[in-house]
């Protein structure tokens, strides 16, 4: 730290109790200076021969026949004046950047110019200021915390202006030309095992782009925004740069930021360090992370903020919603909701990613050019891969709010539906999580949700699961069996025999014909099966499965056509045992070998009901 000493004669300040000052000296006292509630006991040549305000005060006060004058008001206090006043005496006394500012101001208010007397004291810290404390890094930062409690004479005497000139000045040099001390804690550098060795203070490595950020983040908001933006007007500073300056600053003033927990009592602190941080945010995509702009985004909502804030943070989020996380995406909903997740902020982040792919083109008035409005490239398969499996994830987690209404979770999971994804395993866990969550909902609002998955796309594991799966209702589970079915056979590389059209209709999820049933569809979807009939088809299932594994694809082939056959009649059975008692099944030829399967599973043991695995 600098620092700069003035004068050479002997302290000998001394107090008497906590409210008295006086010199140790022969000479008597003949001025009073009263400072709050303490008094100096002062001579009146000194002071007057360097200070034209005293002089004025001096000149009032005998006018009055008093020797006693007060400066309660002096910017500093005290202390201030202490340093004045010993340079009046000519007392060793040390400036530094703790209280350079304090005994600048009060060497103002006291009218310590030139004109009074050569080398005053006005000149000597300006000097101090210009030579030393401004060409310092961290003396800088110092001096700039220090003005906050001497506003608005720090201000007006331009203090703030230069050190906040200095600070920028230095954070926008190339990196190859910073030999000076800061402050640098990241974590992941080949350093951190502390076996490299220190250099002149500095650490032997080539200097971060980002160096400055961490000492920046000692000051306090309204400061530092006018830092961050001197230095954007300065130099071209990447977005990346300005992004992790912010990042930083927020985990190191916001309590409980990084763990996303907003400490209650804080909301007046979040509101002003969240609004300038949203506000500071570089327009360019990616410029910090999206884990880090929900996290904003949540203390946006902690601190009450309005629809403006909220709305940009969203547009940002959702500019590169891929990177998030589920967890990132759990937003507690506002006071007064009846939800438990503030599932509309997720709407629009969804909204606005896939409002990415829409380029929109505008006409200049000038040269009548076509040009791009916004650029923000058309979405990638994987970007969109990525969000859908995201949405499947958080739907999952919110089907567990017991007071999510079924429409907004459909609403939610209908705006990726475009978006094709090789497995619906996660959509099945989130459909099965509300089905679990939300026992009472009625027969079309359970054949709305499961309308959002495609059976086709489930995985071995989640149709297995499935068809013990008790929460889903009839045609579901037959779909599952029926597609797991066709795919061991398929894996065998033998074609499938034609079905009914009791079971296409089934499958493509059509109303069977007046003259196939007399029963509503509603029934149909909620129809339950006998445990024979489904323990029926899910042995076929795995005996095709083994004879696959151990007899080869000739003989799973043979297996598998059987099968087939056999399981049609059970598929027709179970299709059209809600309607007319008299309908036939389609496979005559398989008859004897529909019964024979029939009449064994009937000689197991059945349950009532399936029964869920999950």
């Amino acid at each position: 730290m600098k620092f700069m000493k003035l004068g050479s004669k002997s302290d000998s300040f001394q107090a008497d109790g906590n409210s008295v000052r006086y010199l140790a000296t022969e000479l008597a006292t003949d001025i009073t200076v009263n400072v709050g509630d303490i008094k100096f006991y002062l001579h009146k040549f000194p002071l007057l021969s360097k200070s034209a305000q005293l002089q004025k005060l001096v000149t009032t006060a005998n006018g009055e026949n008093s020797d006693e004058v007060d400066i309660s008001d002096i910017p500093g206090g005290r202390s201030a004046f202490e340093i004045c006043a010993k340079f009046c005496y000519g007392m060793t006394v040390t400036i530094n950047a703790y209280n350079v500012v304090a005994a600048r101001c009060a060497a103002e208010y006291l009218g310590m110019h030139e004109t009074i007397e050569k080398g005053n004291l006005i000149y000597k810290i300006e000097v101090f200021l210009s030579s030393s404390i401004f060409r310092s890094w961290k003396d800088s930062i110092i001096v700039l915390q220090t003005t906050r409690s001497l506003l608005p004479l720090s201000e007006e005497l331009k203090v703030i202006s230069h050190c906040i000139d200095a600070i920028a000045a230095k954070a926008c040099v190339d990196v190859s030309k910073v030999d000076w001390s800061y402050s640098y804690n990241r974590k992941n550098l080949p350093e951190e095992n502390g076996t490299v060795s220190n250099l002149n203070g500095l650490r032997n490595r080539s200097v971060p782009k980002d160096w400055w950020v961490e000492d920046l983040c000692e000051l306090e908001i309204g400061l530092y925004k006018r830092v961050v933006i001197t230095i954007r007007t300065k130099a071209i500073i990447s977005d990346e740069v300005i992004g992790e300056a912010l990042k930083a600053y927020a985990y190191r003033r916001l309590p409980g930021f990084s763990k996303g927990k907003i400490q209650s009592g804080q909301a007046a602190k979040y509101r002003s360090t969240v609004d300038t941080i949203a506000w500071l945010l570089p327009a360019e995509r990616g410029s910090v992370s999206c884990s880090f702009l929900l996290k904003l985004l949540k203390a946006a909502i902690y601190a009450d903020f309005g629809d403006t804030t909220k709305g940009q943070l969203i547009k940002k989020i959702g500019q590169q919603l891929e990177e998030a996380s589920v967890n990132d995406l759990l937003i507690l909903a506002g006071e007064g909701e009846t939800m438990m997740y503030d599932v509309d902020s997720v709407k629009k982040m969804v909204e606005e990613f896939l409002m990415r792919d829409q380029i929109a083109e505008i006409e200049s008035e000038e040269g009548h050019e076509v040009q791009e409005m916004r650029k923000p490239g058309i979405l990638s398969d994987a970007s969109k891969l990525m969000v859908a499996k995201l949405i499947d994830g958080y739907l999952a987690e919110i089907a567990k709010d017991p007071s999510l209404p079924l429409l907004k979770f459909i609403e939610l999971a209908e705006m990726v539906s475009g978006i094709s994804r090789p497995a619906h395993d996660a959509l099945y866990r989130a459909v099965d999580m509300y089905l679990k969550e939300h026992p009472g909902i009625s027969k079309s609002e359970r054949k709305r949700i499961c309308k959002l998955m495609d059976c086709k796309k489930l995985s071995v594991d989640a149709c297995m699961h499935a068809m013990q799966n008790d929460r889903l209702p009839l045609r579901v589970v037959v779909q599952v069996l029926f597609f797991e079915q066709v795919r061991v056979a398929a894996s065998s590389g033998s074609s499938t025999p034609d079905l009914p059209k009791s079971i296409r209709d089934l499958n493509n999820g059509s109303q069977r014909s007046s003259r196939s049933t007399t029963t509503n569809t509603e029934e149909d979807w909620d129809a339950v099966a006998t445990a024979e009939e489904l323990k029926a088809l899910k042995e076929e299932v795995a005996s095709l499965r083994l004879a696959n594994g151990r007899n080869g694809v000739d003989k799973a082939a043979s297996n598998k056509l059987k099968g087939m056959l056999k399981s049609k009649k059970i598929f027709t059975k179970l299709w059209s045992s809600r309607g007319e008692k008299g309908e036939k099944s389609g496979s005559d030829s398989s008859e004897s070998t529909g019964s024979a399967n029939m009449e064994e599973a009937k000689s197991t043991p059945s349950r009532n009901r399936r029964h869920s695995v999950s």
